[in-house]
């Protein structure tokens, strides 16, 4: 059985969650002018192309975040084919935060710790931050939906308890798919705090990855792998495969992987999870392919080098081209 454990903080959630009242949906991103095209019956259609945002972490070499670079400094590619930049901003951006914690048995003699991460995170909030708190074991409860006021959140933390086993998978598609549909703020972040003994989801990683994709979700994620202490080589191989598919979540997402080895290492990581999510660049471009035909556009973000090395940026791999969806 596979033995991990993993703080993600993922950007959206699943409408699998009871939610306890109906939210004004997400500002949509304006508009570029009304174009033109031809049917094949040669009736006009009127198609609105949106504009895609993508947010940037950029580092160099020693994974120090870069913070002095202007637009000229980017290119943007989609489907291999370079678009013209809109602007690109640095500037901090209200979120729409998410906490799902794990409270599975073996949670036990870390849940203590992991909350006070989580206070952590919630007393980083800014004033037009909103957050939501959902605890997960075999099934995803909604404890606090989305709110700003951190009071509430804190209370909602004192009502979680361990027991049960863990539908990690699960988790992440609920919780990404609530954040989504319900979040008011472009950037949407959701974090998951769990040891991850995965044995209770109903679906696989590769069904995580494609709604990761759909919702547009930035996943920072943290994961306490046993490896060390494996006693086999099957366990070992286990260790590793979870820690592959942790990581996989996050790189795809443009998100950020943790692997510490202590629980009381977690409230530095929280830190730098919330110092990553306000140092961002929003990068804005309409693309060039305003057909709106549900397909996935990959898109690569590049950065020139400096006389210090490579920069290396990071962001979701790209979007579905849905008709009438804001991305973000």
């Amino acid at each position: 059985m596979m033995r991990t454990s993993a703080l993600i903080l993922v950007g959206c959630l699943s409408g699998g969650l009871l939610i306890a009242a109906a939210q004004e949906p997400a500002q949509p991103a304006k508009a570029k002018p009304v174009v033109v095209e031809q049917d094949p019956q040669n009736e006009a259609i009127r198609i609105d192309t949106e504009l895609v945002q993508l947010d940037l972490r950029v580092v160099d070499k020693r994974a120090t975040p870069v913070f002095d670079l202007k637009k000229e400094d980017f290119t943007v590619y989609e489907d291999h084919v370079k678009q013209a930049i809109e602007s690109v901003s640095s500037e901090e951006v209200p979120l729409s935060l998410g906490i799902a914690v794990d409270t599975s048995g073996s949670m036990r003699t870390r849940l203590q710790a992991i909350i006070g991460a989580a206070q952590g995170l919630i007393k980083e909030m800014r004033p037009k931050d909103e957050a939501f708190l959902v605890q997960f074991k075999t099934e995803v409860k909604l404890i606090q939906d989305f709110t700003q006021d951190q009071k509430k959140l804190d209370d909602a933390l004192g009502e979680l308890y361990a027991s049960g086993g863990t539908a990690l998978l699960d988790a992440i598609i609920e919780t990404s798919t609530h954040a989504q549909q319900k979040g008011h703020e472009r950037r949407k972040a959701l974090i998951v705090i769990s040891d991850g003994l995965e044995k209770n989801s109903s679906v696989k990683e590769r069904a995580v990855l494609e709604a990761i994709k759909k919702n547009e979700v930035q996943v920072y994620l943290v994961g306490f792998i046993d490896d060390a202490n494996s006693s086999s080589p099957a366990s070992r191989w286990q260790s590793k495969k979870g820690k592959d598919m942790l990581e996989n979540l996050a790189a795809d997402s443009g998100g950020r992987a943790f692997f510490p080895k202590r629980a009381d290492e977690m409230p530095a990581i929280a830190a730098q999870i919330g110092k990553d999510l306000r140092t961002q660049y929003v990068l804005s471009y309409y693309p060039s392919n305003e057909r709106r035909d549900g397909t996935f556009r990959r898109v690569n973000v590049v950065v020139k080098e400096r006389t210090g090395g490579k920069l290396v940026v990071h962001t979701r791999q790209g979007y579905y081209a849905t008709p009438q969806k804001t991305r973000g």
